[in-house]
């Protein structure tokens, strides 16, 4: 139990105060002194919420702080807090208490908007975790949580306290304010690392909520509380009395306390029995460095026989959080369980302060990215006592969390977590994408705003809509800085990709009716075409072709498998044979030792000239090639006369060059199209400069049908200006 934190009566007030004499310097004392006493004046007739004396009630939320070691500042905020309005003007608190608590004490008013919150949210669904956000986002200063967390705790031990007068009305409180701590503020002091508050939250909302389980739990334990304390302190002796025999001094061993919900929750979760649940009788056991750990394990395992399966080693294996301890169990005296936790003294203040913070394993959150500025907040925790100037703690506790998120709620009293800089705009499509295109104005907290208004934590948002109608244009614009994120952007643009559907279709239309033409077919079944690719109708797939979605490649290569027939496959191939020219006539003649020109590139049915040179037989040109065109008028004597042959067989290397509109997946389909008319690349060049490509190949073609053939479909791929053979 925390020190100092019994339930007060307003007369305990200066008992209090005088028992803080050595926790707090003068100063600080007069500061907590002057708050008593503005509690006393101003909240003489006051009820909290649990309808207890606001007096006694702010009095052991002020102590548990206290307990707590927190700043005289804190705990001053904690006395003050839940006064009537009139009481806190920020002025007035300015002019008697100064500006540190009078932020402390505005925030922590501002957070008990949260009670009501509660009231109409439904927490479940994930909205736990949004509401915790939500929570942590409102605040400036993270002492304005805790502050809530020890009001929470106080509220809960006034209603400890039957009242048969009153049954119906205690009954009611109970379940709403301990459904509210189980959902929200357990979990967030669990998160925090304040966790003696945590669990006696968990332990009074148990309590109240599920009070026939946690009174047999309760009983479980009342029947064997004098025999496991006399155990454990048998035991704590015969462990110590090793370790020291062994040469372990240094070190340090206790029981540690397993709380009702703590037990219960473990039990549900695993489906033990309460004799299966080992740790209700447990040992912790710390000392100086590692070595020493897996000695003391050693000791443990040769005292007691280890429980096959209850051996956990997270210092070779640390958690994903950085958790580092040994965990056994074992079968004591009396063949009892017993588990055992080894740590270091440095393991065990991260485990308690520092970023091993495993809330994320025992709420079963999903990682977002906050365990770090949990870990961060935990630290400074740790940091506190070492801050003697509180101006110096407030600035260190100035809170950091979700800087990059806003909560805000629906008119129904959902949680929306939003970019920082979010609209109403984008509020609406995170809603529903309908009620983002019919958005016509807004309503923050009641009041009309524009659409470019940026929200803030906390506000009720409500969209005014239009039966029918679609987004603007100028949605998208982002110097009006009407849409802030991404995902509304993207809806707003799909949208208009989608006016255009009927235009898309035509055109896609046109490109299919002269694919068809090119392959000759007719009279073929287009939906089934639209099938093979996975189209739910034959408009679906016109429209994906007009946007550009599906390639004419895929088209093609879709159209010739499902509607060509497979080419006849000869039953002896014969071999491919390079060009050599070995089929050119030169003068008539054959079987002159003869070679294709690289200049030109010629190929059938190309007009041709052989030029005579030295050592090298006759070279084949194209007539119309330039260095035929240009020869000086002493060489004309060595052109000869030369035509095709029989080419069977042959193949023949050509130039071609195709520019484009640069685009991912161009080579792709320029690819697909040269396998599909079977033809070999020899080489390959590719250049892209400001959004436009040139692509250079040297092809090998039968002749220069495969070829025009090939150019004229490479013409129609998306994006191409020109194909040529060069």
């Amino acid at each position: 139990m925390v020190s100092h934190a019994l339930t007060l009566c307003p007369d305990d007030a200066e008992s209090w105060l005088e028992s803080l004499e050595g926790q707090y310097p003068p100063e600080q004392r007069a500061l907590l002194r002057k708050a008593a006493e503005w509690l006393a004046d101003h909240g003489q007739d006051a009820l909290a919420d649990t309808g207890a004396p606001l007096r006694a009630h702010a009095l052991g939320a002020a102590a548990i702080l206290a307990g707590m070691r927190f700043d005289a500042e804190t705990v001053a905020a904690a006395l003050l807090h839940g006064l009537p309005e009139q009481a806190l003007g920020h002025d007035t608190l300015i002019e008697h208490f100064g500006p540190h608590p009078t932020l402390l004490v505005e925030g922590a008013a501002k957070l008990a908007r949260m009670d009501h919150l509660l009231g109409e949210i439904n927490a479940e669904g994930g909205q736990s975790e949004a509401l915790r956000q939500m929570l942590l986002a409102m605040t400036d200063d993270i002492r304005v949580v805790f502050i809530k967390l020890a009001e929470r705790t106080q509220a809960l031990r006034d209603l400890a306290d039957d009242d048969p007068e009153d049954a119906d009305r205690v009954a009611t409180l109970r379940h709403k304010i301990a459904g509210d701590v189980r959902e929200l503020y357990a979990p967030l002091a669990n998160r925090l690392g304040a966790w003696q508050l945590k669990w006696e939250l968990e332990d009074l909302s148990c309590r109240y909520l599920e009070p026939d389980t946690y009174r047999q739990i309760a009983r479980l334990l009342d029947e064997r509380r004098l025999d496991r304390e006399w155990y454990i302190e048998r035991v704590i002796a015969q462990l110590d009395a090793a370790l020291r025999a062994d040469g372990i001094e240094d070190m340090a061993i206790s029981g540690r306390p397993k709380h009702i919900a703590s037990i219960l929750a473990k039990m549900r979760k695993k489906k033990l029995s309460f004799d299966e649940v080992y740790d209700v009788r447990a040992l912790r056991v710390l000392v100086r460095d590692v070595k020493d750990c897996f000695h003391v394990l050693g000791l443990v395992h040769s005292l007691w026989q280890p429980i096959p399966g209850q051996f956990d080693d997270y210092i070779s294996r640390p958690k994903g959080n950085g958790y580092k301890s040994l965990h056994t169990a074992v079968v004591g005296p009396e063949n009892k369980a017993l588990e055992v936790q080894i740590r270091t003294f440095d393991m065990h203040q991260e485990a308690e302060l520092g970023v091993a913070a495993h809330w994320r394993y025992k709420e079963g959150g999903k990682d977002d990215g906050v365990q770090d500025k949990i870990a961060w907040l935990r630290q400074l925790l740790a940091w506190k006592q070492e801050l003697a100037d509180s101006h110096e703690l407030a600035q260190h506790f100035r809170n950091e969390l979700f800087q990059d998120e806003v909560f805000v709620l629906t008119p129904q009293g959902k949680v929306l977590a939003l970019p920082n800089g979010a609209t109403p705009l984008d509020f609406a499509y995170a809603v529903h994408t309908e009620l983002g295109h019919r958005c016509r104005g807004a309503k923050v907290d009641g009041n009309l705003v524009p659409l470019d208004t940026v929200l803030k934590t906390g506000q009720r948002v409500e969209i005014l809509t239009v039966k029918q109608g679609g987004p603007s244009r100028d949605w998208l614009n982002p110097n009006l800085g009407v849409l802030k994120t991404t995902r509304a952007r993207n809806k707003v643009r799909a949208w208009f990709r989608l006016q255009d559907h009927d235009k898309n279709v035509q055109e896609g239309r046109d490109l299919l009716e002269r694919e068809l033409h090119r392959l000759n077919l007719s009279n073929v079944n287009l939906d089934k075409l639209a099938a093979r690719l996975k189209f739910p109708s034959l408009d679906e797939l016109c429209a994906a072709l007009g946007r550009g979605d599906l390639g004419a490649g895929q088209l093609d290569r879709a159209l010739q498998d499902e509607f060509l027939p497979p080419p006849e496959k000869p039953l002896v191939s014969a071999p491919r044979r390079k060009a050599d020219g070995g089929g050119v006539l030169v003068e008539g003649q054959t079987g002159l030792m003869t070679q294709m020109a690289g200049c030109c590139k010629p190929a059938p049915p190309d007009p041709i000239v052989g030029y005579t040179t030295q050592g090298r037989g006759v070279t084949i040109h194209r007539a119309d090639c330039p260095m035929i065109l240009h020869l000086r008028d002493d060489q004309q004597d060595r052109l000869l006369r030369a035509e095709w042959g029989d080419q069977a067989a042959q193949v023949f290397a050509v130039d071609v060059e195709l520019n484009a509109r640069d685009r991912p997946g161009l080579l792709k389909d320029v690819g697909e199209l040269l396998a599909q008319e079977k033809i070999n690349v020899v080489r390959v060049n590719t250049l892209s400069q400001h959004d436009a490509a040139r692509m250079e190949f040297t092809l090998e073609v039968r002749d220069v049908a495969q070829l025009t053939r090939f150019l004229a479909r490479a013409a129609h791929v998306r994006g191409v200006y020109t194909a040529r053979r060069k």
